[in-house]
C-alpha cells in the first residue's frame, strides 16, 4: 500500500507502461461486493439469472454499442461475479499493443502525472468503469439500494491464440465448477473444519 494525500491506496494491478486503450483482448474479472450472490443462481450446472443478473447480462450486451471499436467475445454472468472477453480493435489506433511511458524525465508535477494515468476515452478501464456504473444506477432506480460492486476488476492481457482458446474455455465451464470455484461464497462452509 502507498500513500496518497495522507490515504493508504492499494498499489494497482495494472502494468506501469500499458496502454490500456490498445488494441487487443483483454479477459475481464468483475465480482460484486463481498461477492454477494446477487446476479443468481448455479441450478443444475446452469446460471440461473435474477432480475439484476438479467440486467448485468444486458448492460453487458450492450457495451460495443456504447464504446466505438469494441467487440465482445465469450463471457459468463455467474452469481457474484462476470467473466468476459472485451476487444478493442480501432483501425486508427496509433497504438497497436505497443507499450507507453506515464512519466517524461521532467515530470515533477503530480497534478500532469495523475493526468496521464487516468483512463482514456475508449480504454478498458473506461469501459469497466461505464458499465459498473449503468448497473449500478439501474439498481438504484429499481430499489435494489443494496447491490455493490467491489472496487476495481481484474484484467489479464491475452497474447496468443492457444491462450484464448484456454480462456474462453474457462468461461464456458464456470457453471460446471462452480462447487470449486474461489469465488463461491459456499466454498469455506464446505471445506471440512481442521482439528487442532
Amino acid at each position: 500500500m502507498t500513500l496518497y494525500k495522507n490515504q493508504y491506496r492499494s498499489k494497482s494491478i495494472r502494468l506501469p507502461n500499458r496502454n490500456y486503450a490498445a488494441n487487443g483482448y483483454y479477459f475481464v474479472t468483475i465480482c460484486t461486493h463481498q461477492k454477494i450472490s446477487y446476479f443468481g443462481n448455479i441450478v443444475n450446472h446452469q446460471m440461473q439469472l435474477s432480475s439484476v443478473g438479467k440486467i448485468a447480462q444486458k448492460f453487458w450486451l450492450e457495451i460495443p454499442q456504447h464504446s466505438k471499436y469494441i467487440y465482445l467475445d465469450e463471457y459468463i454472468i455467474m452469481p457474484n461475479h462476470i467473466h468476459g472477453i472485451i476487444v478493442i480493435d480501432n483501425p486508427d489506433n496509433p497504438c497497436r499493443d505497443v507499450p507507453w511511458n506515464v512519466s517524461t524525465p521532467n515530470d515533477d508535477d503530480l497534478s500532469q502525472i495523475m493526468s496521464k494515468l487516468s483512463p482514456k476515452s475508449g480504454s478498458l478501464s473506461t469501459i469497466i468503469r461505464s458499465y459498473k456504473s449503468s448497473v449500478t444506477r439501474w439498481c438504484k432506480q429499481n430499489n435494489y439500494n443494496n447491490f455493490a460492486w467491489q472496487p476495481r476488476f481484474y484484467e489479464h492481457i491475452i497474447r496468443n491464440d492457444g491462450s484464448l482458446d484456454n480462456i474462453r474455455q474457462y468461461i464456458v465451464n464456470n457453471p460446471l465448477k462452480w462447487s470449486e470455484d474461489k469465488n463461491n461464497p459456499n466454498i469455506l462452509s464446505l471445506k471440512p473444519k481442521e482439528n487442532k
